[in-house]
């Protein structure tokens, strides 16, 4: 009789998870919507720093100015390319300092040069297929020229 008792449930919870499940659901695919949204952009934005330090480090491997611009330009649009991102607006800046430092300086004499890229993602690559508007990103870095080599 005990054993009865107990193996009957009662009836006024019949159907209660399934209706939990219904109202959470869509609370839910929001979660992990935000989720991938935020590893999405996560990955952008690596790539982007990373476009930036491989434009510094090629510009500083040049031997002039102009060189080092070409050279940094370059690069910082192959790293975009390889790592698949599409810009809808691209710009690339390689900062030599001018003709009083940088390149400009006696050799012996630290010196440096920066890149700065920005990138405009299309929202529709990062967060849903479809959804207008776009998200400008940016990262500078900054490579140091050697300071014992002919400039």
């Amino acid at each position: 009789m005990m054993r009865l008792a107990c193996a009957r449930r009662p009836r006024g919870d019949a159907g209660s998870a399934a209706l939990e499940l219904v109202v959470l659901a869509p609370v839910l695919l929001v979660l992990l919507a935000l989720v991938i949204a935020a590893g999405r952009t996560s990955i952008a934005k690596s790539s982007i720093d990373a476009a930036a330090r491989d434009a510094a480090r090629q510009a500083s491997l040049a031997l002039s100015p102009a060189a080092a611009q070409q050279a940094g330009v370059a690069s910082a649009r192959q790293a975009l390319a390889d790592d698949g991102l599409d810009c809808l607006f691209e710009k690339v800046v390689v900062d030599t300092g001018g003709p009083n430092a940088g390149f400009g300086l006696p050799a012996g004499t630290p010196a440096h040069v920066s890149a700065t890229v920005w990138c405009t993602v299309p929202l529709s690559d990062l967060f849903l297929p479809g959804l207008p508007g776009a998200h400008t990103m940016m990262s500078t870095f900054s490579s140091p020229l050697d300071v014992f080599r002919e400039r």
